[in-house]
């Protein structure tokens, strides 16, 4: 399973996050989420088997901790297609031609308009 796969289920980037803040046992993993435990250790397999996590033994309680190298691929797909130092696509319409419709708008937009006498109410006289 590639790594873009693991990252695809909102459940798995929980615990990811989770695990951004130090080791845990899944246990304490399972214990915030609706999942049943057997669920959140298939979840933490694909973790594992991605290269996301690895994770030692400690008397009966499995521990998981983030593995940050393998986050790299999605980090080498950001860096591809961050734009920082590349020029912004122009748009294909300059901005003198945009500036001059929306002059014509407005002038139409002011000019379809009744007078301001039209607009206020008309006071009754009783």
């Amino acid at each position: 399973m590639t790594v873009f796969e693991a990252l695809a289920d909102e459940t798995r980037r929980r615990l990811l996050v989770r695990l951004a803040g130090g080791a845990l046992s899944a246990g304490d993993l399972a214990a915030t989420e609706a999942a049943s435990r057997p669920a959140i250790s298939r979840h933490l397999k694909v973790l594992r088997q991605a290269g996301l996590l690895e994770v030692r033994q400690h008397g009966r309680h499995r521990i998981y901790t983030l593995r940050p190298a393998g986050l790299s691929p999605v980090r080498e797909l950001l860096d591809r297609l961050d734009t920082g130092d590349r020029p912004a696509v122009a748009p294909p319409v300059s901005e003198g031609r945009l500036a001059a419709l929306d002059l014509e708008v407005r002038r139409t937009v002011r000019e379809s308009r009744p007078p301001v006498s039209d607009r206020l109410p008309q006071r009754s006289s009783s």
